[in-house]
């Protein structure tokens, strides 16, 4: 069970929160003034929109979990980048740098070993280095073809040790320059979504109505001429709550609902004798199965239906979608 605190412990865990996101708050916008007065920045986003290759981050400890989620930003949002760990790149790993890579180096102290081992050789190989670090005069930053300055004046650790106000700063720095680049590449929303196939963005951008929609057997259909009584049990066998009027050559004339029933309820006594011809809906709303599953939602939205027929290019009956198929793929 854990201990309780006391007024005076709450207060003091309340500041100590309080105090270092308003630490970290002040160095971002430190960060942000030291932009304004230099280009390194802008030289490092034009060395990696031009890069041949892909973007190498790489670094250890702390800036290594830094550098793994500035890799994984980039990658997802247009940038191709993978992390590579300096100690492994020394046994080995290198072999993944070429020269028309861009390294993104990352070490507050600019003066990280296994960092420092690797570095020269990807110089000779001609792989240009962007540098993150707070030690403008450090050996990592005076080999580095860009120096990006990450210092701040305090970590928020009490002791001024752990890395905390630092690391913020750097993760802060790479979405920037990732979002710039994102911009300069014209990333858009169908892009992202190509590289999140399994996040909710990659399912609507990416489903068409072909592949939610139900087809062959599946699809409820009559002719006109038929009983009211044959297509209600068609409706239920089939259970879409509708069935699809198809004329001879199976393109849609028209469509009958479990509400047109209930309001047909008011009025008719004897359903024997109702033709379903006599009863659709003419003209029922369609669209092509090549759409965007998207596409359907809205449509259904718009005019406020449950279900739509799927219809090919010669205006045939191919299919067949209900709300709840879309549910169930996640597109809604």
């Amino acid at each position: 069970m854990l201990k309780a605190f006391d007024a005076n412990q709450a207060a003091h865990a309340l500041r100590l929160a309080q105090a270092t996101l308003q630490n970290e708050a002040d160095a971002i916008a430190a960060l942000n003034d030291r932009l304004a007065a230099d280009d390194s920045v802008v030289q490092a986003i034009a060395l990696l929109l031009n890069c041949k290759g892909r973007v190498v981050v790489s670094g250890i400890g702390k800036s290594g979990h830094i550098g793994r989620k500035i890799a994984a930003t980039l990658a997802s949002t247009g940038t191709p980048a993978l992390f590579v760990h300096p100690a492994e790149a020394a046994h080995g790993d290198l072999g993944m740098v070429t020269a028309g890579d861009v390294l993104i180096a990352i070490s507050y102290s600019g003066e990280s070993s296994e960092l420092m081992t690797i570095l020269p050789v990807v110089k000779r190989m001609g792989t240009k280095i962007i540098a993150m670090t707070g030690k403008p005069g450090s050996s990592l930053a005076e080999i580095a073809d860009v120096h990006l300055n990450v210092a701040v004046a305090k970590e928020a650790c009490p002791m001024n040790l752990a890395p905390t106000t630092s690391t913020t700063v750097t993760l802060a720095l790479g979405d920037a320059i990732a979002v710039a680049l994102l911009d300069l590449r014209g990333f858009k929303e169908e892009d992202f979504a190509r590289s999140h196939p399994g996040g909710a963005l990659g399912r609507r951008l990416l489903t068409h109505v072909r592949d939610v929609m139900r087809s062959g057997d599946a699809v409820p259909k009559v002719q006109a001429h038929v009983k009211l009584t044959d297509a209600l049990l068609e409706i239920t066998q089939k259970g879409m709550g509708m069935t699809a009027i198809v004329d001879g050559d199976n393109r849609p004339v028209g469509v009958f609902t479990d509400g047109d029933l209930r309001r047909m309820i008011e009025k008719v006594q004897d359903f024997s004798k109702v033709v379903i011809g006599d009863v659709m809906h003419a003209n029922p709303r369609t669209i092509a199965p090549e759409k965007m599953a998207v596409d359907a939602v809205a449509v259904m939205e718009e005019f406020r239906i449950n279900q739509m027929l799927v219809t090919d290019a010669d205006g045939k009956l191919v299919g067949a979608l209900h709300i709840h198929d879309l549910t169930r793929a996640k597109v809604i």
